[in-house]
This record gives structure tokens, sequence and C-alpha cells, in this order.
């Protein structure tokens, strides 16, 4: 590939390299619940849509019950917060794929529309999450796999294997969640992140000649060569085993953390930013509305 076109990667904090690991990772990504209840109260202010929104979603089953009320905000918190590290990364790879791979270009429009719908539609699931939680992400760059964004196989790859873990980490919310509405919209992400698994197949096949293509199997996170035909490969979601959101984060560990990334055999000689932006989703039958589902 052409090794003067440049991804635009961020310089690697000096903080960040400090880290040590996955339990620094996890340490970091805990501060959700270590403010908790306080999170919840404390950083909003009364009366705001965030505010409203929180007090609805993260209320608990029984206010009888003070110990279980603050159980549950703290979980539904740990999720969402790693729910929104999740979405950084995804509006992180989408938008260097699209600014940065020199396949993108020869896709066809319909799979370079597919790929610029979903960078929007990822943020647009942060936007959500943060108004919740009312904390951005605690990571703003990630790492990536050699070779990512500019050989196509690598990056298809990695796309679907992201991919593979937003579906199962959102099927945890789905499991754990103390509310219907945080539960519904749990799976309502979780759908979106379903389709962007099976478009990212799609591509696949229409990788030009000079970029590889056309690929023929994609390997993504269970580390086994699938064929790409047919896109759609799953009569169910596959939840990986995953019960608890530690093992969504720990996933995730590699992408942004540097000695984890060092240790995964990633590129850690450049990290990417995540740049967040106003989103715009492609249809607005489509949009949000409102946590109840209406």
């Amino acid at each position: 590939m052409n090794d003067k076109k440049k991804d635009n990667p961020t310089q690697i904090a000096p903080a960040q390299e400090k880290q040590t690991g996955r339990r620094a990772f996890l340490h970091r990504t805990g501060i959700a619940g270590a403010i908790g209840v306080a999170g919840v109260g404390g950083f909003l202010t009364l009366g705001s849509p965030a505010s409203r929104a929180t007090s609805t979603l993260l209320r608990g089953h029984d206010h009888d019950h003070d110990d279980d009320d603050r159980d549950c905000k703290e979980r539904d918190q740990k999720i969402l917060l790693a729910a929104e590290i999740a979405e950084a990364l995804a509006v992180t790879t989408y938008t260097n794929i699209i600014d940065g791979s020199p396949f993108f270009t020869r896709l066809p429009n319909d799979d370079q529309g597919y790929l610029v719908a979903a960078r929007q539609e990822e943020m647009s699931h942060y936007l959500l999450e943060q108004s919740v939680t009312d904390q951005p992400s605690p990571f703003k760059s990630f790492f990536y796999p050699k070779n990512m964004f500019e050989d196509a196989q690598t990056t298809l790859n990695v796309l679907v294997t992201l991919e593979d873990a937003f579906i199962a980490a959102y099927l945890v919310g789905v499991r754990h969640f103390s509310t219907s509405d945080l539960r519904v919209t749990a799976a309502r992400i979780m759908g979106i992140e379903s389709d962007h698994r099976t478009l990212a197949r799609v591509v696949a096949g229409d990788v030009a000649p000079q970029d590889g293509g056309p690929i023929q199997n994609i390997t993504g996170i269970q580390g086994v060569a699938e064929p790409a035909d047919p896109p759609n490969n799953n009569g169910y979601e596959r939840t990986l085993c995953w019960t608890h959101i530690e093992q969504a984060l720990a996933a995730l560990t590699p992408f942004a953390d540097i000695t984890a990334a060092k240790a995964a055999g990633f590129d850690v000689s450049k990290s990417f930013g995540f740049d967040p932006f106003t989103p715009k989703l492609p249809n607005p039958l489509g949009d949000f509305i409102s946590f109840t589902g209406c």
C-alpha cells in the first residue's frame, strides 16, 4: 500500500503509556462504579433532559431497598460507560476507513454509503449513552493491529471482530440492565450493530482486485475464518457466552490500552483519536425518539 497516505494518527499521550494493561483499563472503566449513585445525583443538573432520563432509567426496581437500588444504578452505569467506549472505538474505526483506507475509494457506491451511514449511527449511539451517564468515554484514542486501514482483509477482519463484540456486549445489557427501557434500548442498538456486521461482510465480495479482492473469508472475534457468502450467516446473534460486562471490556482492552496493545502485537507506533461530531441519521423514521421505544 502507499506509505505516503496517512491515517491522521494522533500522538500517543505520555500518560497513556504509563497505563499497565488490562488491570489499568478495568480500573479506568471502573470509575462508573466508583461514582455510582453520586454520578447520578451529583454530576447532573436537576431538571435537565439528561437528569430526567437518568432518574427514570437508573432507578432500580424497588425504592424500599436502597442497597438494591444502589447496586442496580452502579451496574447500569458500568454497562453504559463500557458501551460508550465501544461506540467511541466504532466511530474512530469507521472514520479512518472512510478517510484513510485506499480500498474504500474503490468500493461500489452502495458499500461506501453503508460505511458512511454506520459512522453516523455509531456516533448517535455514543451521544445517547453519554446523555445518560453524563460522562465522556475515558479513552480518547485507540490502537489497531498492524496494516489496519491499509490492508482490506485486515480491516474487514477487525471491523467484523468489533461488531461481534458490540453485539455480545449489548446482549449483556439486555441480560443485566435494571429497567425495561434500558433493556429495550440495548436491544435496539444491538440490532443496528448486527446490521453493521452483515454489511461489513457484504463489502468483502466488493473489494477490488488491486486491493486483494474479492475477499472470500472473514475472521471475526471467534478466530475462525468464515465464508463471506452469505453475509447474513447467523440464525441467532452470538452471545460469545459473555454474561458480565467485564468480559466485553477485556476484549476491548488491546484497542484502548498501550500495554495490552503491545502484548497483542498491535501497532503502537501511532494511535487514532476519537473525534466526536454531530451525527445525521439517514432517515428520520430511524431516529431514537424516546427511551420508551416509541
